[in-house]
């Protein structure tokens, strides 16, 4: 029936976490933030304008991010620093707003994609 193999499907435990992941970037401002954080490291201010959000509402999605371990933070005096902290998300995002080009006519067949992705072991600083 089938010609190829069919590769076996994921356990509970990778599915619970797969879908977690997906429920965490289900929100737009957090695909704005976790864009941004894949980029460079921040402050909630710094990052609010690159997403155009209030501080606050950037400082409620950090909390989240960072509790699902997507963010880390950094504190240097009164100023508290954000970044990403898994290329695989950063992997993720680049593939869905790549999507999103296409589905929005912005990109098609091989066109060069705005939302690149990470370079294969690259590791951020």
């Amino acid at each position: 029936m089938h010609e190829q193999p069919m590769n076996q499907a994921p356990d509970d435990e990778h599915a619970r976490i797969a879908a977690e992941t997906f429920r965490l970037l289900s929100d737009p401002t957090r695909v704005k933030i976790l864009w941004a954080l894949a980029q460079a490291e921040v402050s909630v201010n710094v990052l609010a304008d690159l997403v155009d959000a209030s501080p606050t509402t950037v400082s409620q999605h950090l909390s989240k991010l960072r509790l699902a371990g997507l963010v880390s933070s950094r504190r240097t005096g009164t100023y508290v620093h954000y970044t990403g902290t898994d290329p695989h998300v950063h992997s993720l995002l680049a593939e869905a707003l790549s999507h999103a080009e296409h589905v929005t006519g912005t990109a098609s067949g091989d066109d060069p994609h705005s939302y690149p992705r990470p370079e294969p072991g690259a590791r951020r600083a």
